[in-house]
């Protein structure tokens, strides 16, 4: 008999009230009818799934767009969840929650659907940034849905960072951290920001005064030491927490493990295949199926991905070649080489794609 392993479920809400200038994620504006056949669609996908799978659910993510638009929706959408799989009664379930909107209802239908974990899209603590973002809260919304988060008892809070935005530097950073700092959360997941093509920023490039590449190693570095020495694990290369307050749904991810996601542009790993929804709202609803993506879970793919965690990887199954390579990347800083285990620094974790192409090109 097969052991059955936890698996991660995740759920793409692809709906938002307006498109932030630097999104390229897939998602739609949103009216009360969509909202109802689109739940219609994902629900039936849920129970099509569930039949097939019997495997416990461990973690449950409601991504987006923009989940908690979902509010009173919330209760069902689990619910369904509950019924069709066999979620453990332990499973970290996560809603991301965009602080501009009703946040005391929505977490109040996210407590009794049974979300136990919320990501709060704060991406900065200056009201001009948010602006300049096109973010539609407010620094003072931030601090209100924490409050009223806590307040309803949830005791694992993230909170989204961005750095390397237009006019920011080293000053503009640390206030932006202590800004999330006061606010006591267990997890920050920060991002450099990337301009994307089809966003409103990769239109205004040429006229957004961006940090140049040394400028924002900079921040990076900065932002890291500074998390670190107030009580914050560097886990990933883009995620700090608590002790003991990692993402376990995104750590599926990373270590490789299985994962479903089921609504358009959802992407899956499962009995070793992966598989994808298409970015296409009206398809999905209609009923089209996931389109195949090959195998997963090689070796290249697991190193690729491990070397994002600060645990790194076992040496011992590398290649001679790219077993030097491990050497030389720890005598330059980018990487510790300690007893046939290898794991970047802070600042190979800036230069994280070229260093895993590199020990890559040995296989």
């Amino acid at each position: 008999m097969k052991f059955l392993t936890n698996l991660g479920l995740y759920l793409h809400i692809p709906f938002c009230n307006g498109k932030c200038a630097y999104c390229d994620f897939y998602s739609a504006f949103t009216n009360e009818e969509l909202i109802d056949s689109y739940l219609t669609a994902l629900i039936r996908e849920i129970k099509q799934w569930g039949g097939k799978i019997n495997r416990p659910i461990d973690t449950i993510y409601l991504g987006g767009g923009t989940p908690s638009l979902l509010n009173h929706h919330l209760v069902p959408l689990l619910k369904a969840v509950y019924e069709n799989f066999n979620v453990l009664d332990n499973a970290e379930i996560t809603l991301e929650l965009n602080p501009a909107d009703n946040v005391l209802e929505i977490l109040k239908n996210a407590k009794t659907a049974g979300v136990n974990r919320i990501s709060i899209g704060a991406q900065s603590g200056d009201d001009n940034e948010l602006s300049v973002l096109g973010r539609r809260h407010t620094a003072k919304d931030t601090q209100t849905a924490v409050k009223a988060a806590r307040n309803l008892g949830f005791n694992n809070v993230s909170l989204d960072l961005m750095l390397g935005l237009p006019d920011s530097n080293l000053k503009t950073l640390k206030n932006g951290l202590d800004f999330l700092l006061d606010l006591s959360p267990e997890h920050i997941s920060a991002y450099i920001l990337k301009i994307e093509e089809n966003t409103k920023f990769y239109k205004q490039k040429a006229t957004l005064n961006l940090p140049d590449d040394d400028a924002v190693s900079d921040q990076y570095l900065f932002m890291c030491e500074y998390l670190e020495n107030n009580g914050f694990c560097h886990y990933e290369i883009s995620n700090f927490c608590k002790e003991n307050f990692e993402s376990k749904h995104n750590l599926k991810y990373w270590k490789c493990e299985e994962y479903l996601g089921l609504g358009p542009a959802a992407h899956s790993f499962l009995d070793g295949k992966r598989f994808y929804y298409p970015r296409d709202l009206k398809a999905f609803i209609k009923g089209n199926s996931p389109t195949p993506d090959g195998e997963g879970g090689d070796l290249s793919e697991r190193i690729m991905l491990a070397l994002r965690l600060k645990d790194g990887i076992k040496t011992e199954d590398l290649p001679t070649a790219a077993k030097q390579k491990c050497e030389l990347f720890s005598k330059n800083g980018l990487a510790i080489l300690d007893d046939g285990n290898f794991s970047l620094t802070n600042s190979g974790m800036l230069l994280s794609n070229s260093i895993i192409s590199e020990i890559l090109e040995e296989f």
